[in-house]
């Protein structure tokens, strides 16, 4: 085969990747064989490729080829997650550019939009997967709004709900004013803003006296109900039993009393605003407070907000603020840092809000995925340190807010009758229809009884409870299908992702289909630590609920890709590259090298696009190596060097100990490693030193044996570096010999691992600096390499000979041997404790090396006694850290060992 010069990334890549398309080797089936199962952290369908997608992504692929080699029947699930708030947001974003209200549409209209703005859209980032090299079963390809998986989410909730562990509640939710839409708590970001402590004057009804009381948010004054004094403060005694009158609204409202008032914090009064706050909501509660709604929800004010009706919330507080100050109930404002709940979503600031919502309860359904993960270690977080922040997570859960006010979703499966009096949960209208009817009668008598009055009963109360009875029983004797009317809210998106592992294979809706036996639980979850709860924590709680098993056994968790100056990566600061072009600039492989090397587990990786241009000059390295060998012309008839025979031997070693550290880095889970050692190998021992040491001489042929071992060993190599650089290795797998498509690199064996002699490794570092040893005086001197030298050494450690041909090849030795004394008129180095002579030829000026030396002697002999002088001072001794001292005392022993070392090439010379 015609090898090219130059490694050409564009053209292999698409045409690997073509091939390996073409030949189905990223697809799985159920066989014979032990599965290995990833499932890709679904990205959302409104994403693009980002250099945390690339990074996360390339280490599943690097653990599912690996996995692929090993023999097992390696599957990686791609798919797209529907991204309620995120993809909403972008459709009526596009709507609005095109002069449509989403207001103005039914709920169909919408979807229909949205469902081609996904089919446009939705595939674009996994067809980028695709250019970093992703080895997913495409075929396998789930988007969670597909039918299977959405019914899978419907069919979750009817069972939960059936179990008793959803309900339907009245609450003080997170409200996301930008989205309209409700978020989970762990969906709420809290960030210290700088803001202002406003302190308002209230009236006391009936006097010309006034409170002042402080508060952030001087807008909510509207919806204030009472005012809160501690009943232990004695400043406040004279209020007990008072009202206050609200500025601007003049509502007049109590004074109560509580000791959830904290008398220390600002003036140690409290409005209680029941309707914008969860804290205000229980004192409310406590003492039977009105609850004032002042809110639209898109946090506008509404007619409670009299004048300010329609303005924004953060409008009305610089307004209020002039307005309160010209009535004079502003007492004076203070700079106060306040931590606000900001929408991880749309980053707009939350909004307490009370709204009926659907919740899932979570006390009971945590306890499995506790114990597995914190007690009996089923589940494994690497790094291991997650546990704590998993730990807090999971003992601290509140039940679980998975409503959403979005019409882009799985709606909710909730049928109500007319005026919302009944609903039922059925996973279709005609199976809440069926329901209905079914616990009619039931209901109806339930009601009847209602219409009894029983002697202790108020008449009047009577009267409204028959009414009440009378009207349910009509609707319930009159309801017809057509009259049912389906929730309008739409489920949170983690909770149709949560069961991602499980629906994927089908095994929500048919636990017994074979994927779902085969492939479940999967093997390895990679992902970011910022989902550890969101995601990873859900999918263990959901696996232990549906499948009575952990969902995957490792979890990986990879830190976030930041700029040189630590910076998180993001389009505003503009230090975010397109992951597209850098794999244009330095090709798929480099970058994936270039991410990996510094990417170790949890910890965050400061990006430079150096490290992927360090990945191209090792694929050029590779390249330059391969061609190296090829270009070899071969000989069946010369014996192999004994060189040649101990470089094979050792490269063997090298590359099985290499190979017990690789194993022993993925156990780990620490890939960065895996790849170090690869690199170091590749480019250090076999690059280096391996093809030095069996390299014919110029213009002369290698003998068969040997050549065959090369290839042999490139092999080997490029089976390792398979998983971190598929392309340049697939290329070269397939140029090296012609392969049939059962061949192919993708479909081959991971090297065995097997004994190796240790010591032999051992005994090639000292021959390393022997060899350093002579090109050192090679240099030093300016002999050239093309004159061959002597060499003679006193081997007074008995260090192993097995080596020596190889120092006698690669230091252009034409005769070595060991003496038992110094010899005169030569250069001399040591390893360790031996000794090695090199005589002098007629090359060196012996006067001027004289000279040289004498003058090097003189230096350090100046420098050993500045570092004795330090050494005898009492008061540095004392004084210096022992760090600093043993320094010292290191450099004295380096000094005077060189002394020795110059003083003998000296003698020798003389």
């Amino acid at each position: 085969m015609t090898i090219p010069a130059q490694f050409d990334a564009k053209t292999i890549e698409s045409k690997w990747y073509d091939y390996w398309m073409k030949n189905n080797y990223f697809h799985s089936e159920p066989d014979h064989r032990t599965p290995y199962t990833i499932v890709i952290p679904p990205p959302n369908v409104t994403g693009v490729l980002h250099m945390g997608h690339m990074l996360n992504n390339t280490i599943q692929d690097v653990l599912i080829r690996r996995a692929r080699l090993k023999g097992f029947n390696a599957c990686w699930v791609p798919g797209t997650d529907h991204a309620s708030i995120a993809t909403e947001a972008k459709v009526v974003a596009k709507l609005k550019a095109e002069g449509i209200n989403k207001n103005d549409l039914t709920r169909e209209e919408f979807l229909k939009h949205a469902w081609e703005w996904t089919d446009k859209y939705g595939g674009t980032i996994l067809e980028q997967l695709k250019k970093l090299g992703a080895s997913c079963d495409w075929e396998r390809t789930k988007f969670t709004m597909d039918p299977d998986m959405s019914a899978s989410v419907i069919k979750s909730f009817v069972d939960l709900y059936n179990k008793g562990l959803i309900y339907r509640g009245y609450r003080m939710v997170n409200w996301d004013p930008e989205a309209k839409t409700t978020l989970s708590d762990e969906e709420v970001i809290y960030e210290e803003q700088q803001g202002k402590l406003f302190f308002l004057k209230y009236k006391i009804e009936g006097s010309e006296d006034f409170l002042t009381i402080a508060t952030t948010r001087p807008e909510t004054i509207f919806g204030d109900t009472a005012i809160c004094i501690n009943p232990n403060d004695e400043r406040f005694t004279y209020l007990k039993g008072k009202k206050a009158i609200v500025p601007i609204c003049g509502r007049v409202i109590p004074i109560i009393e509580d000791e959830y008032v904290d008398v220390e914090f600002g003036t140690g009064c409290l409005k209680v605003t029941p309707a914008h706050d969860m804290n205000d909501k229980t004192l409310g509660e406590i003492h039977n407070l009105e609850i004032v709604d002042i809110f639209n929800e898109d946090a506008t004010l509404n007619s409670f907000g009299l004048h300010y009706q329609g303005k924004d919330r953060f409008v009305v507080r610089k307004e209020i603020e002039k307005e309160l100050q010209e009535i004079g109930a502003l007492a004076k404002t203070e700079t106060h840092l306040n931590k606000v709940g900001t929408s991880e979503r749309t980053k707009a600031v939350i909004e307490p809000r009370l709204s009926d919502q659907w919740f899932l309860k979570m006390e009971e359904l945590v306890k499995p995925a506790i114990k597995s993960v914190l007690e009996t270690g089923d589940i494994k977080l690497h790094p291991k340190r997650f546990e704590n922040t998993y730990a807090h997570w999971l003992n601290n859960i509140r039940d679980w807010n998975i409503s959403r006010q979005l019409w882009w979703g799985q709606q909710i499966p909730a049928w109500y009758s007319p005026n919302r009096d009944f609903f039922i949960v059925a996973e279709t209208k005609e199976d809440a229809y069926n329901k209905f009817q079914n616990q009619k009668e039931n209901q109806i008598e339930i009601l009847k009884k209602e219409t009894h009055k029983e002697d202790n009963i108020n008449i009047d109360t009577f009267l409204i409870r028959k009414a009440i009875a009378e009207k349910r029983i009509r609707i319930l004797e009159e309801l017809k299908f057509e009259d049912l009317v389906q929730d309008k809210d739409v489920l949170d998106t983690w909770f149709s992702s949560w069961l991602w592992p499980m629906s994927v294979f089908g095994g929500i809706m048919d636990p017994e289909s074979q994927d779902f036996k085969y492939y479940y639980p999967t093997n390895d979850l990679v992902t970011g630590p910022d989902i550890l709860f969101f995601w990873v924590a859900r999918m263990i709680i959901a696996g232990y609920e549906y499948a009575g098993e952990k969902p995957f056994t490792n979890v990986y968790l990879t830190g976030l890709v930041r700029d040189k100056q630590r910076r998180k990566m993001s389009k505003s600061l503009g230090n975010s590259p397109d992951p597209l072009d850098l794999i244009d600039k330095f090709s798929a492989d480099g970058v994936r090298v270039g991410l990996l090397l510094s990417a170790s587990a949890g910890n965050d990786i400061m990006f430079d696009e150096e490290l992927c241009s360090q990945g191209k000059a090792f694929s050029n390295k590779i390249w330059n190596a391969f061609k190296l060998i090829k270009g070899w012309e071969v000989s069946e008839t010369i014996a192999q060097p004994e060189s040649s025979k101990v470089a094979i031997e050792w490269y063997e070693a090298k590359l099985q100990q290499t190979l017990v550290d690789i194993e022993d880095n993925f156990e780990k889970y620490r890939i960065s490693d895996s790849l170090m050692a690869i690199y170091k190998l590749v480019w250090d021992d076999f690059c280096s030193w391996f093809l030095e040491m069996i390299k014919p001489a110029y213009q002369k042929p290698i003998d068969s044996v040997t050549f065959a071992k090369a290839i042999e060993m490139l092999e080997n190599n490029l089976k390792l570096l398979h998983p971190f650089m598929p392309f340049l290795t697939e290329e070269i797998w397939q140029l090296i010999a012609e392969r049939t498509p059962e061949e192919a690199l993708i479909v081959s064996t991971w090297p065995e691992v097997k004994p190796f002699d240790a010591k032999l490794i051992a005994d090639f570092e000292n021959s390393i600096e022997v060899i350093s040893g002579i090109r050192t005086i090679r240099k030093d001197k300016n002999i050239p390499f093309k004159d061959a030298i002597e060499l003679k050494g006193i081997n007074s450690e008995n260090v192993s000979t097995y080596f020596d041909s190889i120092i006698t090849k690669l230091g252009n030795v034409s005769a070595f041997e060991y003496v038992s004394e110094k010899v005169d008129g030569a250069l001399s180095f040591r390893v360790k404790s031996n000794e090695y002579f090199i005589p002098i030829t007629g090359n060196i000026d012996v006067e001027a090396e004289i000279a040289k030396l004498t003058e090097e002697l003189n230096y350090t002999k100046g420098f050993l006694k500045s570092v004795e002088a330090k050494l005898s001072n009492e008061k540095f001794v004392n004084g210096a850290p022992e760090k600093v001292l043993n320094l010292e005392k290191q450099k004295q022993a380096d000094a005077l060992a060189k002394i020795a070392t110059i003083e003998q090439s000296l003698a020798g010379l003389k």
